[in-house]
């Protein structure tokens, strides 16, 4: 899919917007905004939005609030955890996938995520990789594209993930991103693992 015609998920921005007027005020959020060019919130009644302004907004709150970014970006991946289980995994399928051992939710889960991955990847390529658990990769991320970092980026997708996994397959489940590629590498690579 070509970069000016890519679509992501609306919540890209609109679980940001709270996490960051809580943290930062609404005045700093507006500006931050401004300089990602979002004049206009997504209307999410519309459906998917053009990649760009949401990838500006990530971006851009690394660059303005390098300290915070983090938290912040995993904060608003849970609030998009939190809209995709109320809004779009329905009811039933939540409470049938939560009876059944991880050995078998897990593998469901995944597939479900790999089919939608359009909602959260825009223009770069998702690739559920085999293996237990198994490993989510994202090749040519939009919401780092052309950054360069030593660590991994990718906190608001990891904590999306792994909010999913947590209220969905029972609890310790973790999800790491184990490479980037705003640290060169090939793909942001999403391990999911469950502690004791």
């Amino acid at each position: 899919m070509a970069e000016a015609s890519a679509r992501i998920g609306p919540n890209a921005i609109l679980q940001f917007v709270p996490v960051l007027e809580a943290a930062r005020g609404p005045d700093e959020t507006a500006h931050i905004l401004a300089m990602a060019g979002i004049i206009t919130l997504p209307d999410p009644a519309k459906g998917l939005i053009a990649e760009g302004p949401a990838a500006r907004l990530h971006q851009m709150v690394r660059q303005a609030l390098p300290q915070d970014a983090a938290r912040l970006a995993a904060e608003a991946g849970r609030r998009t955890g939190d809209y995709i289980l109320a809004h779009r995994i329905p009811k039933p399928a939540q409470a049938v996938l939560k009876l059944l051992p991880a050995r078998l939710s897990v593998p469901i889960l995944s597939k479900a995520i790999a089919k939608h991955a359009w909602t959260f990847c825009g223009s770069g390529e998702f690739r559920l990789e085999p293996g237990v658990p198994p490993v989510f990769a994202i090749r040519d991320n939009p919401v780092v594209r052309g950054e360069v970092s030593e660590v991994p980026l990718c906190h608001w997708h990891a904590a999306v993930f792994e909010r999913l996994f947590t209220a969905i397959c029972g609890t310790g489940w973790q999800v790491v991103e184990t490479t980037c590629c705003a640290q060169g590498a090939q793909a942001c690579r999403f391990e999911l693992r469950r502690g004791r």
